[in-house]
């Protein structure tokens, strides 16, 4: 997501932190900024826009020192903007602070200042840990910093200077990443290793509840409750643009790991005491929301995937009839929609031409528009009604992973929210469906850590010309999504049917030794899916199928299985396209395809 880098030595830090942020650029963002100490005062130069246009700014204006913090932002907590950009100064400018991930919590934080006095100047949630600071400094940075990370809760990777004690910089690492690079009479901290690859390949990879001291020739690490870590030096081996990849091969299977990151990041603030709470983010009332009649998905490619798993998930928990449109077709049949209809439009940049013109002709129909979108300041989030953001980060990849998973769980969120407020989710079923959500991360990691079992039957595809997805339920929508990435990567034809349309003529189409990917999470037609699956391998095909952990039916009827964890039925989509991506990953490679860029497409589609 953002990007964080920080330098102090005997050098002059504005070269190092215009530099490092350059190398994180792949990342993406939306604003840039510096804070270095001169020997007097924290400096701090940002603006929004790119890296560029930070350095024009300062160029006329260098920011003298040795020791500073500099940031690219993703917007989360309020619009692209100056304003907004980090670093942030607490009110007396004696800290200043970057911050990557989202706190949780911010806003009790926030109002708790603000009746002691703090003035805020920006909508973010990183300027409440600038003026915690300062709020509970007690003439020690160091304690200070650990006071502060007990107070906060959710995801952070924490920069943080102070005029108090301007031979240091301190890093905390929560759940976000951050790196230690490790220099002659120099150190560095970012958020990722190529930006300091130029100038150290030693470095200490912070885990989850450390921090580090940094001072020009030393670094001391230490848990966030004072124990001292050892850990030895890293030495990196990877070239520049392996490490951009964090290691990996292609951006693609970077964001497919992240996954679980993604998910965690997208849930982070929105249940509360059991209970999914949207109320800061969508400005219906209660009884708006009991007054809804229809709601209507519109989307391209693998958002229209999300929204017909919107449809299932809605319409099962809500009780609302739900449509699930193709952007491009859907103002050219002159929708039927008024003031109690609910339009939500799926974008995962929040720019594509053919939904932000469904957009427009929802709102001119009088229908309220929610967007659900990852890109904070997007056109799409400017003129909604309504946003929910996917908190995945920037995904490079021009096909969609950790986008599609994290519009799953924004829809399970206004699912959830939207039946509760229309009383139609007991107590129980609420606690059960976010207990589930809350697993969903965890059971992500086991599903990738089935990876080399992916691997192997996908390369064993790649020769193939023809495949087959099936499935019933939400299966079908997952189906979908399975052979649309299929088709973007490894260029197989493959087609996703409802597996009960077989009988209705695609059965032509089976012969010896083709392909089948049936999937079978789902309990209620789970016997209606063997019988199609029996359908198939009657006329020869080799079939994969999907389960849930403990099936004892479903692999008498396949040649191999792919185990899913289990979880609530309507969840179940998060983790069963998982292993579906590797799949597709996996035989665009074998096929000796490039992986990221997959031929004639791209990542944002701003024309009709």
């Amino acid at each position: 997501m953002c990007g964080i880098v920080g330098y102090i030595g005997n050098k002059e830090a504005q070269n190092f932190l215009l530099e490092g942020l350059s190398k994180l650029e792949y990342r993406g963002y939306d604003s840039a900024g510096l804070a270095i100490y001169n020997g007097e005062a924290i400096s701090v130069q940002k603006t929004k826009g790119r890296l560029a246009d930070l350095a024009n700014k300062i160029s006329s204006n260098v920011m003298k020192g040795s020791i500073g913090i500099g940031h690219t932002r993703w917007a989360t907590h309020g619009k692209p903007s100056d304003e907004n950009s980090h670093p942030h100064l607490d009110g007396t400018e004696q800290f200043a602070v970057v911050h990557n991930g989202i706190i949780e919590n911010y806003m009790d934080l926030k109002e708790e200042l603000i009746e002691k006095g703090h003035v805020f100047l920006s909508e973010t949630d990183t300027e409440v840990i600038a003026k915690l600071m300062a709020d509970l400094y007690d003439g020690d940075l160091v304690s200070t910093v650990r006071k502060v990370a007990k107070r906060l809760s959710g995801a952070f990777a924490l920069g943080i200077l102070s005029k108090h004690e301007p031979n240091k910089l301190v890093a905390v690492r929560m759940a976000s990443p951050l790196v230690i690079g490790v220099g002659e009479e120099e150190n560095f901290i970012a958020s990722d290793i190529p930006a300091i690859l130029k100038h150290t390949r030693d470095v200490y990879i912070l885990e989850d509840g450390e921090m580090a001291v940094i001072t020009e020739g030393n670094v001391e690490l230490s848990t966030l409750d004072g124990a001292e870590v050892n850990r030895e030096v890293m030495r990196v081996s990877w070239d520049i643009e392996t490490a951009e990849k964090g290691g990996y091969d292609h951006f693609m299977m970077k964001e497919i790991y992240e996954q679980p990151k993604a998910i965690r990041d997208t849930l982070a603030g929105r249940i509360r005491n059991n209970q999914v709470d949207l109320s800061q983010e969508i400005g219906l009332t209660v009884e708006q929301l009991k007054g809804i009649e229809k709601i209507q998905f519109v989307a391209c490619g693998t958002a229209y995937h999300a929204g017909l798993v919107g449809k299932y998930v809605l319409e099962g928990l809500a009780r609302i009839p739900v449509e699930t449109d193709i952007a491009s077709e859907y103002r050219y049949r002159n929708p039927i929609v008024d003031e109690k209809t609910l339009v939500v439009v799926v974008s995962q940049s929040g720019e594509t031409a053919d939904t932000l013109a469904a957009l427009r002709e929802a709102k001119s129909k009088g229908a309220r528009v929610l967007a659900i979108t990852n890109v904070v300041g997007s056109s799409v989030a400017r003129e909604a009604d309504d946003v929910l953001i996917t908190w995945a980060g920037p995904e490079i990849a021009v096909a969609s992973t950790k986008a599609y998973t994290s519009q799953l769980i924004v829809v399970y969120l206004l699912g959830a929210y939207l039946a509760k407020a229309r009383g139609l989710l007991s107590e129980e079923t609420m606690t059960e469906l976010v207990t589930n959500l809350q697993q969903l991360p965890e059971q992500a990691e086991k599903v990738l850590a089935q990876e080399q079992t992916v691997e192997a039957y996908a390369r064993s595809i790649a020769k193939h010309h023809n495949l087959f997805f099936l499935g019933r339920g939400l299966d079908y929508a997952v189906a979908l999504e399975g052979s649309l990435k299929l088709k973007e990567l490894s260029y197989i034809h493959s087609e996703a049917y409802a597996a009960g349309e077989l009988k209705h003529g695609t059965l032509a189409l089976i012969e010896e030794g083709i392909p089948v990917i049936a999937l079978g999470t789902q309990k209620a037609v789970l016997d209606k899916m063997i019988s199609n699956i029996q359908e198939v391998k009657a006329r020869g095909a080799y079939v994969l199928g999907f389960a849930p952990e403990g099936d004892n039916e479903l692999k008498k009827s396949v040649d191999e299985v792919i185990y899913i964890p289990v979880t609530h039925d309507l969840l179940a989509p998060v983790l069963t396209v998982i292993p579906l991506q590797l799949i597709s990953y996996y035989a665009c490679q074998e096929r000796g395809y490039d992986v990221d860029k997959p031929r004639n497409l791209a990542k944002s589609v701003t024309v009709e």
